[in-house]
């Protein structure tokens, strides 16, 4: 079977309601992202962190796959396929597709305060006071601006496999997520689906300018004998 590497972002999880990473306006959901999502914001107010990290967990349970999701799964019929994401929710995973990595963390596993490597299920509140077993804080297992990025040396290797590279829902301008796809073979035939694409043309280039869901309906036609 030919590897099919995914990158995928925040917009094929919009189309199931979660929002995007940062309103236009810089802020998420009404947070600086320095408050959020940052080491030094966690070590000034960890009780603001931990509820913030609490609803948008919680929100997880009110948004199901969609059917970029589920296209992306139907993709291993044919394909060896190897999904690297920078969304921290499951719905890769509960549409079905059987390899998945996490660059960016998810909301459902946690850590402790002192160990990047050891991670925890989690589907309840994280609250002050909640430890391992070592007597660490918890906190969610989330990689916060300023943090190294566990997973990128993995991610690095799958992309050195890839046959075939497919960008969906990411502007791939954040980084070191955005510097993957140089990591593919040279001549890797490679799709870009996105509704206001942002990588120039060339030809090994197919853009399919729509959102997830409509693009992954067209990736299917191209793919799938």
């Amino acid at each position: 079977m030919k590897h099919l590497v995914v990158l995928s972002g925040a917009g094929i999880s919009a189309e199931s309601g979660i929002k995007t990473f940062r309103d236009s306006d810089g802020l998420w959901e009404g947070h600086d992202v320095a408050e959020v999502a940052t080491p030094e914001g966690f070590a000034a107010n960890p009780e603001l962190v931990l509820d913030f990290y609490n609803q948008r967990r919680n929100q997880l349970f009110e948004v199901t796959p969609n059917t970029a999701h589920f296209d992306l799964a139907a993709l291993e019929t044919q394909y060896k396929v190897t999904i690297i994401t920078q969304n921290v929710d499951d719905l890769h995973e509960r549409a079905g597709s059987s390899n998945v990595i996490h660059l960016h963390g998810e909301l459902l596993k946690s850590r402790n305060v002192v160990d990047a490597f050891t991670f925890y299920d989690c589907k309840t509140d994280i609250n002050l006071g909640d430890t391992c077993a070592n007597g660490h804080q918890l906190r969610p297992r989330i990689v916060w601006f300023g943090e190294d990025v566990p997973m990128i040396e993995k991610a690095v290797d799958i992309c050195q496999t890839a046959d075939i590279l497919l960008i969906i829902g990411t502007s791939m301008q954040v980084y070191p997520a955005a510097g993957l796809m140089h990591y593919v073979p040279t001549n890797t035939p490679t799709y870009f689906i996105d509704p206001k694409p942002s990588i120039a043309s060339n030809k090994n280039l197919t853009v399919i300018a729509e959102n997830a869901t409509i693009g992954t309906k067209k990736l299917m036609k191209l793919l799938i004998t």
